[in-house]
């Protein structure tokens, strides 16, 4: 019975690997579907890794422009987490902006030497920011 040696099984890795990429698919796709589903089938959310937010967040909430890097959220009581990456010098003090502008009212807020954090809320929402430069995390929960 033949053998394959680690030169052959190296080539036919990158050979599928070019015919992966050549034929327009990407494999990280594939691997960012897989892992969307299997915490979409733990947790009955909706998770993104490509750049999209949940179907059901909530236009209510403005959100920085930016690249979304991560967005999961079933809704309801257990809300959604959107993570953006933005090419603003302060993606946080642009968020805030956005909130207030919005009608959202600051609760709370701290800045140190990890960034800042800050709640704040509308008659519906809550919504605490973290971030530090241009990378912004979004926690939305309903108002209860």
């Amino acid at each position: 019975m033949p053998t394959i040696t680690g030169r052959a099984a190296a080539a036919a890795a990158i050979a599928g690997l070019a015919t992966l990429l050549l034929s327009g698919c990407n494999p990280f796709d594939a691997v960012n579907r897989e892992v969307e589903e299997a915490i979409e089938s733990q947790t009955g959310g909706e998770v993104n890794l490509d750049g999209e937010l949940p179907s059901n967040f909530p236009e209510s909430v403005p959100l920085i422009d930016g690249d979304v890097t991560f967005a999961a959220g079933a809704g309801g009581e257990e809300g959604w987490v959107v993570i953006i990456s933005s090419s603003a010098a302060d993606g946080v003090a642009d968020a805030v902006t956005a909130l207030e502008g919005a009608g959202f009212s600051e609760d709370r807020s701290a800045t140190g030497p990890v960034g800042t954090v800050a709640a704040y809320s509308d008659s519906e929402y809550v919504v605490f920011l973290a971030g530090d430069g241009n990378a912004v995390t979004y926690t939305v929960a309903p108002k209860s």
